[in-house]
């Protein structure tokens, strides 16, 4: 692909990623001076325990201060792509998923970490879980993310419900057997459903699992020379199964439930099963949490393929452009080791470390203490998770829930409020699967012409 090509599709990013403005905290780049470094990042709730615990734990130790910019979701998404296109080299080192670190990688707007890797054999990079390496490394092989917590999905399930319809989950259950479960424990308890599955509009809402479940009927959004397949028979297949469950014996709601929505609805009892990310878990198995020690965890059901769960990372990069890459190669390697785990875990509590990366945290038994219900299951499906080949046949980019290009966030969105209309039950699926082929085959025409051109 040529750069200029690449650079002209990449610019769109911030568009494709950002949604309306929000207030966020942190400001602007602060601080300055030779032993300081500016990071850009996300404000979830382990971000922000790590800017709790820097100064303290790593300026003191470095003597190399950090200018937090911390921000909403969607603005750091809009502002990272913003910075690092420009490439001017404000900041060092900013929170990318692994959506994002192949796709920079390959416009050359972050560095590869494998010098630095190499020369800090303390870092351990082969404790990193191997899928978590493969999803943050470049089409030339090399590393360019470290993470600092991940995820896959796994099915949660009521294990008092089950047991008490005489109903055993099976060790890797299919759709079909899911399917069936649903239907039997559909009314189980009053106002309880029978499954909860995100049908709320969004490439990262409906179809993070919806595309998990394409994969395992044998679909893909595209085969290896950019054909689209949205309205192929095996795609429709899985969308016309997913949309039946869910309006069968899915939530109350269901077009505009997402995370959020399910997690509460399997917390408060409204709903015996929930198929989604393993970091639910965790609120799950809360001390406060009235469903504590009665979820059951069983792999992303499959069809096809041996294991179909997908693989989600907030991670750290270094701009190209920085010119305090080492500093921030030591930041990266202390908020991504085992060392601030174990800080994590002495300060604030087991429960908020940010798991999900590294083997060695599975073996952790104060970590396991806290986490022993779910740690395995959760270890297991990151591991199970390839996302080079998600299904049953090659892809042309990288990722499992997610296809790895530019233009997959406003495709993936647009097909997703027509999914959504089918769970509401206002288009058909086959209506709905087809305006998507449109959509996605004027991206892949865009793809196989400059495969075409040489380009």
């Amino acid at each position: 692909m040529k750069r200029t090509g690449m650079r002209a599709a990449l610019l769109a990013l911030a568009v494709m990623l950002a949604s309306t403005a929000c207030a966020g905290w942190g400001g602007g780049v602060g601080g300055g001076g030779a032993n300081s470094i500016n990071v850009l990042m996300v404000n979830n709730p382990q971000m922000i325990d790590l800017q709790r615990l820097t100064a303290e734990h790593f300026t003191k130790d470095t003597g190399i201060s950090v200018n937090f910019t911390v921000l909403p979701e969607n603005d750091v998404r809009d502002k990272i792509s913003q910075e690092f296109s420009s490439q001017a080299g404000q900041y060092d080192v900013a929170s990318l998923s692994n959506f994002e670190i192949p796709i920079y990688a390959r416009s050359r707007w972050i560095a590869p970490l494998d010098q630095y890797i190499a020369a800090d054999p303390a870092f351990d990079q082969k404790d990193i879980l191997a899928p978590m390496t493969t999803s943050l490394s470049g089409d030339d092989g090399k590393i360019y993310g470290e993470p600092f917590y991940g995820e896959s999905s796994f099915l949660m399930y009521r294990k008092d419900v089950l047991a008490a319809a005489g109903i055993t989950m099976p060790a890797k259950p299919t759709w079909q057997q899911v399917a069936d479960i649903a239907a039997k424990v559909d009314g189980a308890e009053p106002g309880m459903a029978g499954i909860c599955l995100r049908g709320q509009p969004g490439w990262g809402q409906v179809f993070a699992p919806l595309t998990t479940v394409v994969n395992t009927f044998g679909g893909t959004w595209f085969t290896a020379d950019w054909q689209a397949q949205v309205n192929a028979p095996e795609f429709r297949r899985a969308v016309q199964f997913y949309v039946d469950l869910v309006r069968a014996h899915g939530e109350a709601g269901a077009p505009q439930a997402g995370f959020t929505e399910c997690l509460n609805n399997l917390v408060q009892g409204n709903v015996a099963m929930w198929y989604d990310a393993t970091s639910a878990a965790g609120s799950l198995e809360a001390a406060d949490s009235p469903v504590r020690g009665k979820i059951g965890y069983a792999p992303a059901p499959v069809v096809e393929t041996a294991s179909s769960g997908w693989l989600y990372a907030w991670s750290w990069a270094i701009q190209a452009a920085s010119q305090k890459k080492d500093d921030a190669w030591k930041f990266i390697s202390w908020a991504s080791s085992k060392q601030y785990e174990q800080l994590v875990g002495q300060e604030i509590g087991w429960s908020n470390v940010p798991a999900g990366k590294r083997a060695s945290t599975y073996e952790n038994q104060d970590y396991l203490a806290q986490a022993g219900a779910f740690a395995g299951p959760t270890k297991a499906a990151i591991e199970s998770a390839d996302p080079r080949n998600p299904g049953v046949q090659p892809r042309p980019a990288i990722g499992i829930q997610f296809v790895d290009i530019p233009e997959f966030p406003d495709l993936g969105t647009q097909v997703s409020q027509d999914v959504s209309s089918a769970i509401a039950g206002l288009v058909t699926v086959d209506q709905a699967l087809d305006r998507g082929q449109q959509l996605a085959d004027d991206v892949a025409e865009r793809y196989r012409a400059r495969a075409e051109g040489g380009s």
